[in-house]
């Protein structure tokens, strides 16, 4: 088996950074971590509401839950679906992880500009 070259190991690497955020943190993928999570919504001192959720309580749907709350768990299985993927398929990963370390780069711009901003 050939091992990535620098690159596609930088290539791979930003993309599962991107893609466990989607997964874990991302608004879009709310569909996906719903049946898994319990949510409730309390009012803080200030009288906001504020909104929490935790993995339900027991199962298969807890176990799943726990996953999808942790993005170092999910960062696991991320990279180990891009790499066998950039294996086996690279027709179709190749164009999947490119995309993903773009979005992974922006995403590292965007926070650095925000940081900055909120610094000045």
């Amino acid at each position: 088996m050939d091992v990535p070259s620098i690159f596609h190991f930088i290539l791979l690497t930003l993309a599962s950074f991107r893609l466990t955020r989607l997964i874990v943190f991302d608004k879009i993928t709310e569909w996906i971590r719903r049946p898994f999570f319990i949510e409730w919504t309390e009012e803080n001192e200030n009288g906001e509401p504020e909104t929490y959720i935790k993995p339900k309580d027991s199962g298969i749907k807890s176990w799943i839950g726990e996953l999808l709350s942790c993005y170092w768990c999910t960062g696991i299985w991320s990279a180990i679906g891009l790499y066998i993927g950039y294996f086996y398929i690279p027709a179709v990963f190749s164009h999947v992880i490119i995309i993903l370390a773009i979005a992974g780069v922006a995403a590292l711009i965007e926070t650095m500009v925000h940081f900055f901003q909120a610094n000045q």
